[in-house]
């Protein structure tokens, strides 16, 4: 018995997709809420899981080609004779899972450098070890086995990988991971379904997933897995790194490594290359000319005296992870006093309807979230009623959900006003674009350590002060200048007084 798979309503006003890529193929065998393939739509990407188990017998829907909601995408069956007809009948490689372009982050896309590994046959593979001119490369056990027969698959030979050191990046969120290189290892021993963001991440942050027993369901490798094991290679690399006594190490070799080494760019695949953007590039392109030809903006900056929150940060951070599970990063301080300064200057929480001025009596926090396709800004409904640990929970529960192609499109929209950590990456500032129908958003930079001035007793001195701008972009159409300062200088008095201590949550 076969059972049709249609195209699921992926929100109100939405009604098609784009099938960007297949995670199966026919005669592939899947099981309930197994992903089945990625759709793009106008509001969001995201996985489509099988309703049914059972055998691929046909797929109906190529990549890159967009169905209505309802529109059948594939047929699954038992596996019998009319799955294997269909696959009989399918031209070859037409449903093969070949390595798609993935959007880069506000760039162009990067193309995925391993292809998913679905669907392993009982007795893995032997894979051939690649060629490592690097003389750093491990060298490969057993050379005399360097071409291994294909009736002893259990006998592989190990990949020689390069180890490069990472280097630290300044961040006030870590809600946006660093870039490393690439990860040039063999996937020769890994049997499951990885998700294509636990296999980019992987990629990112030079982990083997062999190397990795996973955590979640049915031993299925998580996002979690892949960051705890990049944070062993990385004390390991360290403890190796670390002069010892009696090592008849030179004073300028310690001293060079006492610090992180930088670390060494290496060369895009995309460079001389042409990629066509996706769909959601094409949907942020569109919004952002539309927001700029349609709204006068400019933005205002202040410099916050962050140390008094920074000192309450250090404080309970720990206390705080160990009775919500989550980070305290600096953002939900930054979100808690933007939502207070909402409420007491709602023109900056407006928005425009013709000839008038709406004003919502809620405050929908979009989050920007940084993500492999693209910027994405999911919402936090009613801010204005929710302390730090409750911000601190749903900004982890919306970027982890945003980045793993879990959000609901609906997520997405109803936002009346932005916040964005513009130095999760290391700028001091910048001046974010406003997109309708909001009319303002705030950036974050990042927060530095240096010495300022400072009043004491009177006097003028010097102290090391953690330091950071804020920048509030507008429309000036409706909110002046004086309006965006006041807005800035009670998020900055809330920030600077540091007066957190009831406002936790835990």
């Amino acid at each position: 018995m076969s059972e049709s798979v249609n195209l699921p309503a992926l929100g109100e006003s939405v009604t098609e997709g784009t099938v960007t890529r297949w995670l199966k193929q026919v005669g592939d065998r899947v099981e309930i809420d197994e992903p089945l393939l990625e759709v793009s739509t106008d509001k969001v990407d995201t996985e489509i899981p099988s309703p049914v188990a059972g055998i691929i017998e046909a797929i109906h829907v190529q990549e890159d080609e967009t169905v209505e909601v309802g529109a059948p995408l594939v047929t699954i069956g038992t596996g019998t004779a009319a799955g294997q007809e269909a696959g009989a009948g399918q031209e070859p490689g037409a449903t093969s899972i070949a390595a798609t372009p993935v959007a880069e982050a506000e760039s162009v896309p990067e193309p995925i450098t391993d292809t998913p590994v679905v669907g392993l046959p009982t007795a893995a593979p032997t894979f051939a070890a690649p060629t490592v001119d690097a003389p750093t490369a491990a060298p490969i056990v057993n050379a005399s086995a360097a071409a291994p027969t294909v009736n002893t698959p259990a006998a592989t030979v190990p990949a020689a990988t390069v180890a490069t050191p990472v280097a630290a990046t300044p961040s006030t969120d870590d809600t946006v991971a660093p870039d490393h290189p690439p990860f040039t290892g063999v996937l020769s021993g890994l049997t499951g379904y990885v998700t294509p963001i636990v296999r980019k991440l992987a990629n990112e942050q030079g982990v083997d997933l062999t190397d990795i027993t996973g955590t979640g369901v049915g031993g299925r490798i998580r996002k979690q897995d892949i960051i705890a094991a990049h944070a062993a290679n990385s004390a390991a690399e360290a403890a190796s790194l670390a002069p010892t006594g009696g090592s008849g190490l030179s004073p300028v070799t310690v001293a060079a490594g006492a610090s992180s080494p930088r670390e060494a760019l290496t060369v895009s695949p995309l460079r001389g290359t042409t990629a066509p953007m996706t769909r959601l590039r094409k949907v942020v392109a569109e919004r952002a000319v539309a927001s700029m030809t349609s709204t006068a903006q400019l933005t205002s900056v202040v410099e916050v005296d962050l140390t008094r929150v920074a000192q309450l940060r250090d404080q309970v951070k720990g206390a705080f992870a160990e009775k919500t599970g989550n980070k305290l990063s600096f953002l939900p301080f930054f979100a808690l006093a933007a939502a207070e300064a909402l409420r007491a200057y709602p023109i900056i929480n407006s928005t425009v309807d013709g000839d008038s001025i709406v004003y919502p009596a809620y405050e929908n926090m979009s989050i920007a979230v940084d993500t492999e396709r693209g910027l994405l800004t999911p919402v936090i409904r009613n801010a204005g009623d929710l302390n730090i640990a409750q911000l601190a929970a749903q900004i982890a529960d919306l970027a982890t959900r945003t980045r793993n192609n879990q959000l609901k499109p609906d997520e997405l929209s109803g936002g009346t006003f932005t916040l964005t950590n513009t130095g999760s990456r290391g700028a001091l500032f910048d001046t974010p674009v406003v997109f309708l129908p909001q009319s303002a958003i705030l950036g974050t930079g990042v927060v530095v350590r240096r010495p300022v001035v400072v009043a004491v007793d009177g006097s003028d001195s010097i102290a090391v002060r953690s330091m950071v701008y804020l920048a509030l972009s507008y429309d000036h159409r409706i909110i002046d200048g004086a309006d965006a300062a006041r807005f800035l200088t009670a998020v900055k008095a809330r920030l600077e007084e540091g007066a957190f201590q009831a406002d936790l949550g835990v």
